[in-house]
């Protein structure tokens, strides 16, 4: 029976990973992702995983190692952040063309320059076009949960594509949590063996990926596009299946106390917690605001979007990451084009906030709302707002 253990997040999503029962972990170091490779490197010395360890010289090393293991047939795992994730840029999309269903918990942290290991998103905003599927979480349940969810989805022969987790760096990857890790037996009842359609056979070699003229080149990206769009259906699905499994429900966007909310606050990752106790303190001072959750990034989740947000006025969206000379956050860019078309659609106010791990507080969620409802209402001459920053 599965017990509920207290654990570091990172450990946990290595955990995960071993549950998953993978056989590639291709492994380089950084902060603050290194004590998931470390203790993964734990398991597999102490006999308690049996797969491949491969320590490699650079991240860019690590996913080409992936692609390898996958394109095999291997159940390959690999993680890493901010300047790593950059560094491994040009493989991402290799990774997502070829259909190699590789995973990777990314675990935030703002890009350099100046070098800062704390977490903001901009990594991941950095990786936004790759065509990797994209959740993020917001504890280490979650984390575990959606590590184990990955693999089903990309695996499943009406998606096989790679899947990134992202998860705060620090604030979330180095805390200690009550976390529940499934049996090992519920796990491999809910996740079924690795089984590849095409795998590269070295009795038989072919090319694949490596020239593509124009006259073929659109349509092999469309395929691509149709493809990572109709995974949602498979994502929903998993997590219906890992509801009735496990108990525990996810979906692409999710609700906190909107129950005739009139302002609706928007966040991503581990801060949606701290966004919960500010909306509970406002909304017992008989406020009317609510908080949805975005944790499907990619593929976007359009439809439940504007069902979340369809009876609210004003929308404040806190980005954690900064569209330099463009409309200020990713986030917020993509949520406005998202509600252009909609006849009724809420007054959208874009925050950035939280860059290289300013810590946002309780009291600064009620700040952000009040004067978001401000700026919905006078208007602004900005794009965004930069919450925060001292002048």
């Amino acid at each position: 029976m599965a017990k509920r253990v207290g654990l570091e997040v990172s450990v946990a999503v290595g955990d995960a990973a071993k549950l998953a029962d993978v056989d590639v972990v291709a492994a380089y170091p950084i902060t603050p992702q290194t004590h998931i490779v470390e203790h993964l490197a734990e398991l597999v010395a102490n006999g308690e995983l049996r797969a491949a360890y491969i320590p490699v010289e650079s991240e860019h090393s690590a996913m080409s190692a992936c692609l390898g293991a996958s394109a095999v047939g291997a159940r390959t795992f690999t993680a890493t952040a901010s300047q790593g994730l950059e560094l491994m840029h040009e493989v991402l999309y290799v990774a997502s063309a070829l259909r190699l269903p590789i995973v990777m918990a990314v675990v935030n942290r703002a890009l350099s320059a100046p070098i800062s290991i704390w977490c903001d998103h901009s990594d991941a905003m950095a990786v936004r076009d790759s065509g990797w599927i994209q959740m993020f979480v917001e504890n280490g349940q979650e984390a575990v949960d959606n590590v184990i969810c990955a693999f089903r989805i990309g695996e499943d022969r009406r998606v096989l594509l790679p899947v990134m987790i992202h998860l705060d760096g620090f604030s979330l990857s180095h805390v200690i949590e009550p976390i529940i890790l499934p049996e090992q037996s519920e796990v491999a009842r809910f996740l079924p063996p690795y089984d590849p359609p095409l795998p590269l056979d070295p009795e038989k070699p072919v090319t694949v990926g490596a020239f593509a003229p124009p006259f073929i080149y659109t349509e092999v990206k469309w395929a691509q596009e149709m493809t990572l769009e109709g995974a949602k259906e498979v994502i929903l699905e998993c997590w219906r299946e890992f509801a009735n499994t496990f108990g525990r429900h996810y979906s692409p966007v999710e609700s906190y106390r909107t129950e005739g909310a009139k302002v609706l606050l928007m966040t991503m990752g581990s801060l949606s917690e701290t966004a919960m106790v500010a909306v509970d303190k406002m909304r017992d001072e008989g406020k009317e605001v609510g908080l949805i959750k975005l944790r499907l990034w990619r593929p976007f989740p359009f439809a439940e979007l504007r069902q979340a947000v369809r009876d609210a006025e004003v929308l404040i969206v806190l980005d954690r990451a900064l569209s330099f000379g463009g409309p200020g956050g990713p986030v917020c860019s993509e949520v406005k084009a998202a509600l252009y078309r909609e006849a009724r659609r809420p007054e959208v106010v874009g925050f950035v906030g939280g860059l290289g791990g300013r810590d946002i507080s309780m009291a600064d969620f009620e700040e952000m709302v009040n004067q978001g409802i401000k700026l919905a209402e006078a208007g602004s001459e900005r794009e965004f707002e930069i919450f925060g920053v001292r002048e």
